[in-house]
């Protein structure tokens, strides 16, 4: 049970296109980092199988496991805490709530929520999102005003961008998974 410590600064996120270098990237990334294990896309017995896996991957790191799925479940798996758009988030004792936002509605809501954290989102130009309009760091910056939680930057991001955007939190999909 982690409750409300400070929070990682680095956070992976699993995905489809990312599977295959998941391992390699939770042994790379530094020690306490937070991994967030989406996996929409596998079947339910596979997408459980794979949580654990890589769930023992991120345990060797001491990394930080949320998952994003009911607090019910994370519960049941292990997980430190849960991932989620925040009308669909309640605060669980134990779990880590955090929360995805797109605009001044979701960080409300979030705020409400009392979420632990929320991923604002898209910063930069995605591979998993390329029509969406960016937020940029102006907007973003703008916006994070409006939250009372830690904001983790996510969308188009790599290390290089987070330098840019003077960021203390901030999560990747591809920015952090290395072939």
């Amino acid at each position: 049970m982690r409750g409300r410590q400070t929070l990682p600064s680095l956070w992976l996120i699993s995905d489809e296109r990312n599977d295959a270098g998941l391992e390699r990237a939770l042994k790379r990334l530094p020690r306490g980092s937070g991994f967030i294990y989406r996996h929409y896309h596998l079947e339910p017995h596979e997408r459980v199988a794979r949580w654990f896996a890589l769930r023992d991957v991120a345990r060797t790191r001491e990394h930080w496991t949320i998952l994003a799925d009911s607090a019910l479940t994370a519960l049941e798996w292990g997980a430190h805490g849960v991932y989620g758009a925040p009308r669909s988030l309640w605060p669980t004792r134990g779990l880590i709530t955090l929360a995805t936002a797109h605009d001044l509605a979701d960080i409300a809501l979030a705020n409400l929520k009392k979420a632990d954290a929320v991923l604002l989102s898209p910063v930069f130009a995605t591979r998993s999102h390329p029509q969406a309009e960016t937020l940029g760091p102006s907007r973003f910056r703008l916006m994070a005003a409006h939250a009372e939680m830690p904001v983790i930057a996510l969308g188009g991001m790599t290390a290089h961008r987070a330098r840019r955007l003077r960021w203390p939190h901030w999560a990747a999909i591809d920015g952090l998974t290395y072939p």
